[in-house]
């Protein structure tokens, strides 16, 4: 092989890259605008899901759980307050745990809605199905804590997933509508809150 081969070569290769590297960067481009419109789609089905009898979910501010940004939103029927919506991350056992929450005007938990997780299969990713997330209806700040036996006050763990059952319990749960609770009592109805 000649220098002037070693030369082509290398010329052949580096177009090869550059064109390339145009094609992804055209690719990203195109689609980037895409994704973001689907995930902004997503995130308003998941709020709705959560709070079917809202007219409107209306963002209120921003706040940060273990270095994860997260936000919080007021929803209202009739022009009324009805009740909120936070986004909060409970440190799980191998991730962290974005969660939904959402709570009537008394901070009572209506419903809660698991985002996405890197549980194990088949022990922590349990907290996904409805027997576990159905728990936290109806329950307030005092009785989001994770018990081992059969309850009906408290939050039952999963079995052999205790510490993913605490990290949405205890962690994002509890310390998601804690937050609101501060933060809207320190506004007057929840329309002055102050955001983070």
């Amino acid at each position: 092989m000649t220098g002037k081969d070693i030369i082509k070569i290398t010329l052949n290769l580096v177009v090869i890259y550059i064109v390339g590297g145009i094609i992804l960067t055209a690719m990203y481009a195109w689609t980037s605008p895409i994704m973001y419109r689907n995930a902004v789609i997503e995130k308003e089905k998941a709020l709705k899901e959560l709070m079917p009898n809202a007219e409107t979910i209306e963002k209120l501010g921003d706040w940060t759980i273990h270095d994860k940004h997260a936000e919080y939103f007021v929803c209202k029927r009739g022009g009324a307050v009805i009740g909120y919506i936070i986004q909060s991350f409970g440190k799980g056992y191998s991730s962290y745990i974005d969660t939904l929450i959402a709570v009537d005007k008394n901070f009572t938990v209506q419903s809660i809605n698991i985002l996405d997780h890197a549980e194990t299969p088949g022990l922590g990713d349990e907290i996904e199905m409805d027997s576990f997330k159905n728990q936290f209806k109806g329950k307030d700040i005092g009785h989001l804590k994770v018990v081992k036996t059969e309850t009906a006050d408290y939050i039952e763990a999963l079995s052999g997933a205790t510490i993913s059952s605490r990290a949405v319990t205890e962690d994002a749960v509890k310390n998601g509508v804690g937050f609101l609770m501060k933060r809207i009592q320190e506004g007057e109805d929840g329309e002055s809150a102050q955001h983070e």
